[in-house]
């Protein structure tokens, strides 16, 4: 019988990255529409500051991911050459390297001796990338998803707080997006905290604290300062 088991570490990447850019994308967007709807602005001005923070900020993250992501995968590509090069050189103390990783683990010498030699007989710089610098297939760097993941899962969270625009009375539009941007962020929460496997109750607090937060701020200035834009 085949045992199956599901794991979550092979979504950590794109999670990361769409957590991260829909969390932005509703936080920032909303805390600026509610800051210039505070000052009293017009419906199309607060409107046209909200696309302004949408396109700014898909795009703000997009590249901050990029390049974050694009260093690790550098340093990376850096690590396995050396190993590739030390590997090259002198290959038994890389056997010796190896199989003291796994007596640390817990084997006994001499199977820790023959585990690292069929494994490096298989594959020598996978075996040295995945047990001594911990690089894997699962968990390498991606530039790209990263970004294109980032940018969209931005826009996506910055989309509802401007429909909150569109559907609110103007008087009312600070509060509705307010409130209805906090029950997005304490959703988004719970399903990145279900998603990863972790207590939602965390996640949920977490995120709609520091969002109550940033948008009371954000208020506070449209509200002071009273710009028309």
């Amino acid at each position: 019988m085949v045992h199956l088991e599901r794991h979550r570490t092979d979504r950590i990447g794109w999670l990361r990255a769409a957590v991260l850019g829909a969390n932005d994308g509703i936080l920032s967007t909303a805390s600026l529409v509610v800051g210039v709807a505070a000052a009293e602005a017009r419906r199309s001005d607060i409107l046209l500051a909200g696309v302004a923070g949408l396109v700014a900020g898909a795009m703000a993250m997009a590249a901050g991911e990029y390049v974050s992501v694009s260093s690790q995968a550098d340093s990376e590509r850096a690590d396995l050459e050396r190993e590739r090069q030390e590997l090259a050189a002198d290959d038994e103390h890389e056997h010796n390297e190896l199989a003291e990783i796994y007596i640390r683990r817990g084997l006994d010498q001499a199977l820790a001796r023959r585990v690292a030699e069929q494994l490096m007989a298989h594959d020598a710089l996978g075996a040295h990338a995945r047990d001594e610098l911990g690089i894997s297939d699962v968990l390498v760097a991606r530039p790209v998803q990263a970004a294109v993941t980032s940018a969209a899962s931005f826009a996506a969270g910055a989309s509802i707080p401007l429909a909150m625009i569109l559907v609110s009375p103007h008087d009312w539009i600070g509060p509705i997006v307010a409130v209805a941007s906090l029950a997005l962020l304490a959703l988004l929460g719970a399903v990145s905290s279900r998603v990863g496997g972790a207590p939602p109750v965390k996640g949920i607090l977490r995120v709609t604290c520091w969002g109550a937060l940033a948008m009371a701020v954000t208020a506070g200035v449209g509200a002071v300062f009273g710009i028309s834009l």
